[in-house]
């Protein structure tokens, strides 16, 4: 059995016996009910987990959540749903047990859920560790499975394809030019492919993070010939899908429920059945990811990736004048996506995108080049479809790009934003792409979402700014009679942490004399703290000055973001027990480093956007032209969501203690300061150093 799917052995029950278990529980005891018998003081959880602690909080949660999940429950007569009581909200501190506490009711309620996360170590986490345990204990029948994205799959149809042009001396194409086999790989994915019965790439543990042979194999939507491929029955998509139409619980990250959602729109799924709830974890992502999956994108490699696979099939199947057409069309297409990202200015990141084809006079030429080239290839790919099927997908994935080109840059009126959407374009290092994202989600969501299930769940160590759920409400689209439950942390910050900001004196950030003194800050709390400090920036500037200074001045190991993959950095940073690591972005989030090694947090600023990003810059000009106020009514809730991750990287078990240090006196000297400052763990506060020596003396001494 692999990591990605819990199945029955021969002696379990069938699937029928699901509903017929979650019946057998509400005749005993409404789902609710049931909560308390497992998660209560001398209930199940306690009986079969070593260590387990009773925690109101993680009750609370189960029974919400199994109270939303079976919303009929003691409900009179035929008395009508009230408006957004199938969803729940619930902000559940780190170590409430809210994995379990969301598990539970779901596998109980005789539905099929889908739990949504944001990382791949949560999926792992609940494969591994919850689901096994709950099999045991309290379903034996279930069925829980972990889908992925197809471009996490092979293709078996691409695998033979490349086979065959490897006997003939061919090169392949993988995300860059075109390249020999690499033997070795060759020979370790055959292997793998005599083993295998679900065909993740998770499995080949000694492929590359950035192999080109992956690129060039696996089975992404794109390359798909559907029911016409040759490798129909034993295709791993396929099998993918039956297994998830048997499955109980689906174990998904964002980006794939989202993706899915966004085709469901148009009668499609990707991968993913029918389900009947959603639960959603680490949820204070959503937004972002749902803006991406409900817009448009399309970037210069997508059309560059598209010839190489028209090169490779017009090389396998044709030959003659026919060949050399397709190869002509498709250099063709090729020369027109290099004219495009050199219409592009070269500076680096994200820009309106109207503005820019508004100002340059050389745009319809560069506009019209292209869509010819879809168009001649369209033509070709036609003619050769009629005789063949296989050339099906390819004629769809131009036509796809090509609708979706045109819909993007469509001229319209405003400075970048169309309607609903705002259209954008981002520079990167080898490719451009352009996009058209929506404005709000909030539509979207109601529409495709919340109309469509029968329950969801959002819940987060981070929900919550100031003291209530306003600002995700507004963004998510919930409404206000949406239930919302605050679960704090079970942890200790009183006693167990101190909260510290510098005295009225330090400068403000954006000064001048600001980055010496934080600098000078840095270096007495690492010596207080004896390294153990984890430094999280707001800018990649700030970390690599103050990573510069720090190396060889401490005499702490000193590791910097960027200088080595995250999870070696962590691996460093978790056994190296007096070192110090520099990050940012990714780093506000995610971390888990309990005990020693990490007991002191430092945070530079308040994470506050430098709102350049045309996404921003639009929903701050839509809150602004609807007569809201875009700083208290978006700036401010993102930055302390933001900053409430951040912080979170402390105390990440019961018996931890440290020092919370954010270097930035606008938590005091300005009014919004007191959102930030309600929206903290109850630490103590302190403004002085000494007090600071004084708290990692007392540890010292315990």
């Amino acid at each position: 059995m692999t990591k990605t799917e819990q199945t029955d052995n021969p002696a379990q029950p069938s699937d029928n016996r699901l509903a017929a278990a979650a019946n057998h529980c509400q005749a005993v005891s409404t789902l609710a009910a049931r909560m308390e018998e497992i998660f209560a003081s001398g209930g199940l959880l306690a009986h079969h987990l070593p260590h387990y602690e009773t925690r109101s909080g993680q009750l609370a949660m189960a029974q919400a959540v199994a109270r939303t999940l079976d919303p009929e429950e003691g409900r009179a007569g035929d008395a009508p749903l009230e408006e957004g009581e199938h969803l729940l909200l619930v902000e559940a501190g780190t170590g409430t047990g809210k994995t379990l506490a969301y598990l539970v009711p779901a596998v109980l309620s005789g539905r099929r859920v889908v739990v949504s996360t944001n990382t791949i170590n949560l999926q792992e986490q609940i494969l591994a560790k919850e689901i096994p345990f709950i099999r045991r204990y309290l379903a034996p029948w279930l069925k829980a499975l972990c889908v992925k994205g197809r471009q996490n799959y092979l293709c078996l149809q691409r695998w033979h394809q490349l086979l065959a042009g490897h006997r003939q001396g061919q090169l392949f194409a993988g995300s860059g030019p075109s390249l020999p086999v690499d033997d070795r790989e060759l020979t370790l994915v055959s292997r793998w492919l005599t083993e295998t019965e679900q065909g993740d790439r998770a499995e080949l543990r000694l492929l590359a993070d950035d192999s080109q042979l992956w690129q060039a194999i696996n089975a992404a939507t794109g390359h798909c010939p559907g029911s016409s491929c040759p490798h129909a029955t034993e295709c791993f998509i396929t099998r993918l899908r039956q297994r998830a139409a048997r499955a109980h619980l689906l174990i998904v990250n964002h980006h794939l429920f989202f993706s899915d959602l966004a085709v469901r729109r148009f009668g499609h799924a990707e991968v993913l059945p029918r389900y009947e709830a959603v639960i959603f974890d680490e949820a204070h992502h959503l937004e972002n990811i749902a803006t991406r999956h409900f817009g448009l994108g399309i970037s210069h490699y997508q059309i560059i990736d598209l010839v190489r696979d028209l090169e490779s099939m017009a090389e396998e199947r044709l030959r003659g004048q026919e060949r050399g057409r397709l190869l002509q069309n498709a250099r063709a297409l090729a020369v027109e996506a290099d004219l495009l990202k050199d219409f592009f200015p070269p500076e680096r990141g994200r820009f309106p995108l109207l503005p820019l084809l508004r100002d340059r006079p050389e745009w319809p030429h560069t506009r019209q080049g292209l869509e010819n080239g879809f168009l001649a290839l369209g033509r070709q790919l036609e003619e050769l479809g009629r005789s063949e099927e296989v050339w099906a997908p390819l004629l769809r994935r131009g036509q796809e790009l090509a609708d979706t080109f045109r819909a993007i840059v469509e001229p319209t009126a405003g400075d970048g934003a169309a309607g609903d959407a705002i259209h954008w374009y981002e520079r990167r290092e080898k490719t451009v792409q352009l996009a058209a994202s929506p404005i709000d989600i909030a539509p979207q969501l109601q529409q495709n979402l919340y109309q469509q299930v029968k329950a969801a769940v959002f819940t987060s160590a981070t929900l919550r700014t100031g003291s209530d759920f306003r600002y995700v409400k507004s963004r998510l689209g919930l409404p206000e009679s949406c239930p919302a439950l605050a679960l704090d942390t079970p942890f200790n910050y009183p006693q167990h942490t101190l909260l510290y900001v510098p005295g009225p004196d330090f400068p403000l950030p954006g000064s001048r004399d600001y980055p010496a003194h934080s600098l000078r800050v840095i270096r007495e709390l690492i010596r207080h703290s004896r390294g153990r400090a984890l430094l999280l920036f707001t800018s990649v500037e700030a970390m690599r000055r103050t990573a510069a200074t720090l190396t060889g001045s401490v005499s702490y190991p000193v590791l910097v973001q960027g200088d080595a993959p995250r999870s070696v950095l962590l691996e460093q940073f978790r056994h190296r027990t007096r070192s110090i690591l520099l990050a940012v972005a990714s780093f506000w989030e995610g971390v888990d480093v309990p005990g020693e090694s990490l007991s002191c947090v430092i945070i530079d600023k308040l994470p506050f956007e430098v709102p350049s990003d045309p996404v921003i810059m639009a929903r701050i000009d839509k809150i602004q032209a609807e007569g809201g106020n875009p700083f208290f009514d978006f700036q401010v809730p993102r930055a302390v969501l933001m900053l409430r991750q951040g912080v979170g990287r402390l105390m990440r078990s019961a018996s931890d203690r440290g020092v919370l240090a954010i270097l930035d006196v606008r938590l005091f000297s300005k009014g919004y300061g007191k959102i930030f400052r309600r929206s903290l763990p109850p630490s103590p506060i302190s403004r002085e150093l000494d007090q600071v020596e004084e708290f990692f003396n007392q540890e010292s001494n315990r």
